[in-house]
């Protein structure tokens, strides 16, 4: 009922007049892309008084840029990059946005087991040497097989479809792939080895924590804030609930077949945060506190903690 009721209410909500443009930063084989079509096609963004615009980066690192130069009004990154420019004195926040992360991924007949194995391999990496996903695996196997994997192993990056290409073709031993990726080779039989959320469980950190998020400038006012916050809450809802609303997202979605359509949206709506505020920040800050402890300045530069106004004000997400 509701998610037919949310597209029902489209026409009334494209009527509206937007008051102003917000630029969201995406990766072009990014979900967000998914949500912000999912917000545009429903006016969920016009129902708060703005427009969502979609604009295309070529990478993370480009992202990144683009955000600190103030061409776009947010993009998704993690909580150590954004606990960093909190740190760095930008009183930017946080509006969290997925706990499904990377796995590492390996052909069925691969020896490798266990980060262990991970000696002498080559290993894809998405997003680059300062990756989330790359630094936690690197303390994980410092940690448990006193391994440094950037001198231990032969690490390749590069942009992510590329890397997942390379990987299904038997090209490097494993890939340590966003979850995207890594929920499409696993539709066509290949095996998780192990994910980031497994490795921050067996470290001690608590439950699942939306380690991705939008980060938002503090120049954005507080109605568009939280606006925007409503806006990806009725896409994520509409998404969990109406079948259909997924269908113009597969083009957008490259599945090739129903097994990686399913299990692309399996995975999405797994990572989708449902947790209060309040038990979110203090899950995120127990998880803080464990990995950066591992990965040191190299994940988190000057922060120490997580501190909870970074996150978007309570009423903007609950």
């Amino acid at each position: 009922m509701a998610g037919a009721a949310a597209l029902a209410a489209t026409a009334r909500a494209r009527a509206e007049a937007p008051a102003t443009s917000f630029k969201v930063g995406t990766l072009a084989f990014g979900t967000v892309h998914w949500v912000m079509e999912t917000i545009r096609r429903n006016g969920f963004d016009t129902a708060q008084g703005f427009a969502v615009a979609p604009t295309l980066l070529a990478s993370s690192e480009a992202a990144r840029i683009a955000f600190l130069g103030g061409s776009v009004d947010t993009i998704v990154n993690d909580i150590f990059f954004a606990a960093r420019l909190k740190a760095e004195g930008r009183p930017l926040q946080f509006l969290p946005f997925s706990s499904t992360e990377g796995a590492l991924i390996a052909k069925p007949t691969s020896t490798i087991r266990d980060v262990g194995d991970l000696k002498g391999k080559s290993i894809g990496v998405s997003g680059g040497p300062l990756d989330k996903n790359w630094l936690i695996l690197r303390a994980d196997a410092q940690k448990s097989a006193r391994l440094d994997l950037a001198k231990d192993a032969r690490p390749a990056f590069g942009a992510p479809p590329l890397l997942a290409a390379k990987v299904d073709a038997g090209e490097l031993d494993c890939g340590l792939l966003y979850w995207s990726d890594a929920a499409r080779l696993e539709a066509k039989g290949f095996r998780r080895v192990l994910d980031t959320e497994s490795i921050v469980a067996r470290l001690g950190a608590p439950g699942r924590v939306a380690i991705g998020g939008f980060l938002l400038h503090p120049e954005t006012s507080p109605a568009t804030r939280a606006g925007f916050a409503k806006a990806v809450r009725r896409a994520n809802d509409l998404l969990a609930n109406e079948p259909k609303a997924w269908d113009p997202l597969r083009p957008l979605m490259r599945a090739p077949d129903e097994a990686t359509f399913q299990a692309l949206k399996a995975a999405y709506l797994r990572g989708v945060p449902t947790k209060p505020r309040a038990a979110e920040i203090a899950d995120a800050q127990a998880f803080f506190a464990v990995v950066a402890g591992l990965g040191g300045a190299a994940l988190v530069g000057e922060a120490t903690s997580l501190p909870a106004d970074l996150y978007v004000d309570a009423a903007a997400l609950n």
